[in-house]
């Protein structure tokens, strides 16, 4: 039975979410990538909030960038993540790659924000 990427690539983060776990002292960043944009959040998972987010559909990006959907895009998301991050004191993450291989825009991302000072 044929089955979709989309569907491989959520068993894949099911499958990835079965170890990683977003705390109060160590949240998780997750990714999710879609042909046009990006967009980040940080999770609590123990209280199920969502602590931070950037995505590159945010009016200060969007003015910003020329296409969300590209590697400039996603570090310049990244960095606004780690920006929101450390302004409410998180400063260590779990990194969640949401069952995207990392490389490429993913990838990108996750280096704009170590580069802005995220620990991962």
């Amino acid at each position: 039975m044929a089955t979709s990427r989309q569907a491989k690539r959520v068993k894949r983060h099911e499958r990835a979410r079965k170890n990683l776990y977003g705390t109060p002292e160590k949240p998780r960043l997750c990714v999710y990538r879609s042909n046009k944009n990006i967009s980040a959040q940080i999770i609590d998972d123990v209280s199920g909030n969502t602590l931070a987010a950037a995505s590159s559909l945010d009016k200060e990006l969007k003015g910003a960038i020329e296409n969300g959907g590209n590697k400039e895009a996603a570090k310049k998301v990244g960095e606004a993540i780690a920006k929101r991050a450390l302004e409410k004191g998180i400063e260590c993450v779990a990194f969640d790659r949401a069952g995207y291989i990392y490389h490429g825009r993913v990838k990108e991302l996750a280096d704009g924000a170590r580069e802005a000072g995220l620990k991962f």
